[in-house]
């Protein structure tokens, strides 16, 4: 698929962050809530991922090298996987001491009581208009898989992190909301920092999630299930029946490379091979425009030597 519309998903999310994320520290500088503080750094986490994904998106995009002759298509998995580290230390780690030390030490909030509800349900508004940017874009490309299952087939990165990341931020600011309205209900500062807890363990899981997304993404995936099918019939269609091994991979997000090894019938000449491999190829492209490389080696099948008799038959 193209990048523009996981680009889309990605600077309405920048967008979406940077206008709520000074009004969040504003907030903090006002109240002293945990809670906001906590929020307000989730906020500047995902504006630098988003940065992140941004620059990776730009890198994947040079050209080819002697070094690199497969192309830096990689690069968008790298950027994504620091998105997770990003999430797991300055988000989460940060928000779960930030809790820990508002609860050995609860203050409650004594002044501006209407700015942190005020300022968490605009920002619940704002992420909620960037969210159904990234559900657009993805039902663009996501076909009848249920959510889970594209976070996790998905061969780009950029809609599955920023569909996480969004919906964290509303779960984020949803457990802020409640912590808050329940400090100013009792009075408690604890309930400030038990808001500030659930949001660290929120993205402590996020990050666990994306970071074992891209890992399998960095170690090489496979084409998924139905374009393997294809790549299949592509080459039963091209008269290839016997496939002796199919072995596919991303070296991008939308460059699949394809090897096969396939059965030639003994005394075929050179032409007739070459030529249906030609077509072979031509088949699996247009099956699959996202491969891009293709090594087809046809192969005879040696018959299996008939069984000695046994001594004396």
């Amino acid at each position: 698929m193209s990048t523009e519309g996981g680009t889309k998903a990605v600077v309405a999310a920048l967008s979406a962050n940077l206008a709520i994320g000074l009004t969040k520290f504003g907030a903090y500088a006002l109240t002293g809530s945990s809670s906001m503080l906590a929020e307000a750094i989730h906020s500047v986490a995902d504006s630098g991922n988003q940065v992140l994904l941004l620059v990776g998106a730009k890198k994947s995009r040079q050209e080819a090298t002697p070094e690199h002759p497969f192309g830096y298509a990689r690069y968008r998995y790298y950027y994504a996987f620091l998105v997770a580290v990003v999430l797991f230390t300055l988000g989460g780690c940060f928000a779960l001491y930030e809790a820990w030390h508002k609860w050995q030490h609860p203050e409650g909030i004594t002044s501006w009581h209407w700015v942190p509800p005020t300022v968490l349900i605009v920002a619940i508004v704002i992420e909620s208009m960037s969210l159904r940017v990234a559900v657009r874009e993805s039902n663009h490309v996501r076909g009848g898989m249920s959510w889970p299952k594209f976070v996790r087939r998905h061969r780009s990165p950029e809609l599955p992190v920023i569909l996480m990341e969004d919906l964290g931020a509303l779960i984020g600011l949803a457990f802020a909301l409640f912590g808050v309205s329940m400090t100013l209900i009792t009075g408690d500062g604890r309930w400030d920092a038990f808001g500030t807890a659930m949001i660290g363990v929120l993205l402590v899981t996020i990050a666990i999630v994306v970071a074992r997304e891209t890992r399998e993404m960095l170690l090489g995936e496979s084409a998924v299930p139905e374009d393997i099918e294809k790549i299949t019939t592509a080459l039963h269609d091209a008269g290839y029946p016997d496939i002796i091994h199919l072995r596919t991979v991303h070296i991008g997000p939308e460059d699949i490379l394809v090897t096969a090894k396939v059965g030639a019938q003994p005394g075929e000449s050179l032409a007739t091979i070459g030529a249906r491999t030609d077509d072979a190829e031509a088949r699996i492209r247009a099956a699959v425009p996202n491969v891009h490389l293709i090594f087809i080696e046809p192969d005879v099948r040696h018959a299996e030597p008939a069984a000695e008799p046994a001594p004396g038959a």
